[in-house]
């Protein structure tokens, strides 16, 4: 099905549920999904996408826009997961920082940052992957640069052929290959973070005191995404929680 058409089928699909905001966010993301379907960069990349997007299909002729959601998980969960890959090296120094493997955020945070994310918005990904997560802000609500900082070189190497198949500009996106304790937070408007680092290690306590008094000289407005939040423990009184499902824990400060 053409990228188009579909989107066209999801809008109607939702919003025939009264869901404006989830006919805008599925249809996007369908159509991002519709556009890679077929091509042989894509199978070869990702061998399990050609069987699984199918099945979105199949949720939109049955007329169930949770099965379509569903399906569109799993689409997502499939891309940020695939192929995980990490040196020797690498994985011993992410074990001896306490830090955490690969794992996907959701789509919450995806759907609830379009109010955040405005064309001049500096973003930044903390423990990228592969930068789908990353990518996907970029995509979905388009700004001035997306940053992706990440220990896996490999992983890198993946997610710059993600953003290429995406169609995303190479000049909106800047890799980062290291620690995320070595790149400080304060030049960035939106921090998207899963818990990159475990907080009861020495290691992680520093990276997480260090991020926290690094925020506290910042001037201008930031908002924070954290997944499995472990940051408000850390953080100054200027940043309210403006969000908390016990999964993912939204933060903001105004200017000064």
């Amino acid at each position: 099905m053409l990228p188009e058409r579909l989107r066209e089928d999801v809008v109607g699909l939702f919003e025939s549920r009264g869901d404006k905001e989830a006919a805008v966010f599925f249809s996007s993301l369908a159509a991002l999904f519709a556009s890679l379907a077929g091509r042989a960069d894509v199978a070869a990349a990702f061998p399990e996408f050609p069987a699984l997007f199918p099945k979105v299909v199949e949720g939109l002729e049955k007329g169930d826009p949770e099965e379509v959601e569903d399906r569109l998980t799993i689409l997502y969960a499939y891309l940020h997961g695939a192929d995980s890959a990490y040196t020797p090296a690498e994985r011993a120094r992410l074990d001896a920082a306490g830090g955490y493997w690969c794992h996907a955020g959701g789509l919450s945070p995806l759907r609830k940052a379009a109010s955040h994310i405005a064309a001049d918005t500096r973003l930044a990904d903390y423990g990228a992957g592969n930068g789908l997560q990353g990518l996907l802000f970029q995509h979905l609500y388009p700004h001035r640069k997306t940053t992706l900082i990440e220990i896996s070189g490999p992983m890198i190497e993946k997610g710059r052929s993600l953003r290429a198949m995406m169609g995303i500009p190479p000049e909106r996106v800047e890799w980062i290959h290291g620690s995320v304790a070595e790149f400080p937070p304060r030049n960035f408007d939106f921090i998207y973070i899963y818990r990159p680092l475990r907080p009861e290690g020495e290691e992680g306590r520093r990276f997480y005191e260090g991020f926290a008094e690094d925020l506290a000289q910042v001037r201008h407005p930031v908002t924070i995404f954290s997944i499995a939040d472990c940051l408000k423990d850390f953080l100054d009184d200027r940043f309210h929680i403006t969000y908390d499902d016990g999964q993912l824990t939204c933060f903001e400060k105004g200017a000064g």
